[in-house]
């Protein structure tokens, strides 16, 4: 929580003989002490910090900011706490790839805290127009400075320090208003993992690819006789041979006549 603050201070001196006297100086346990705070209405300002777990290793993230900037956070402590999916996570838990989003919610409320001193006693000693010595309730006498150009209103008449008198019997207060801006921010870190690519539609045929099929292993077989001769191949030698054998019968069967 932050505080910047300036200081005002009002004195009101009320008195039995004097009235308006202001006494600084020191404070004794006759001195009454009463303080009230008064509050405005608060401001708010919101901002949201965006960015991807990069890495993660023990207590120690780095995260990519939306506007491309790297940012290391080191010593993440154990209690630090990520809403994600309702669940809340630690450090240990996120993963890289997680989207985190930060919001920062700053609370700025006015503040007036007002100090009332009170004091009452008899005047013992005055040393105008420097300081005066009262006797307390208690009998004790306790010194007290008075204000440069303090005036005092004795019996309807204003008078300086130089109309105080021994045996006045004297009520001083001192109020004191010290304006002040409290500022708190309130943090809140939520993540989620990005979404899975969306299937397509049952109506879209998907192809598949499949390895090919290993071929059984080859069995011995006689090779298969072509249907036909090439086209390269003749009838010519088979004729040729039948006139040959045609003329070798022919001879055979001459010879053996003659015999």
């Amino acid at each position: 929580m932050d505080r910047k603050f300036t200081t005002t201070t009002v004195y009101c001196v009320i008195a039995v003989v004097a009235t308006c006297l202001l006494l600084t100086g020191g404070i004794s346990a006759q001195v009454k002490t009463q303080t009230t705070t008064t509050q405005e209405q608060p401001s708010f300002q919101t901002t949201v910090e965006r960015g991807e777990v990069v890495y993660v290793s023990g207590n120690d993230l780095v995260v990519k900011m939306e506007d491309g900037t790297i940012r290391h956070i080191a010593n993440v402590p154990e209690s630090a706490r990520i809403s994600v999916d309702g669940k809340e996570l630690g450090i240990h838990d996120l993963k890289p790839g997680m989207k985190l989003e930060r919001t920062i919610t700053t609370v700025t409320t006015p503040k007036t805290i007002t100090t009332v001193q009170s004091v009452t006693g008899k005047v013992w000693h005055v040393n105008p127009p420097a300081s005066v010595i009262l006797t307390l309730e208690d009998g004790t006498n306790q010194q007290f400075k008075i204000p440069k150009g303090q005036k005092f209103n004795v019996e309807g008449q204003m008078v300086d320090a130089w109309g105080l008198k021994k045996g006045m019997n004297v009520s001083a207060t001192k109020i004191v208003e010290e304006p002040v801006t409290e500022i708190e921010k309130k943090r809140k870190v939520t993540g989620y993992m990005p979404p899975t690519p969306p299937a397509p539609p049952a109506d879209v045929p998907i192809l598949v690819a499949e390895a090919a099929p290993t071929p059984p292993p080859a069995m011995a077989q006689a090779p298969a006789a072509p249907e036909k001769l090439p086209k390269t191949a003749s009838e010519l030698p088979l004729v040729g041979l039948l006139g040959f054998l045609s003329l070798a019968s022919g001879l055979g069967l001459r010879a053996f006549r003659r015999m």
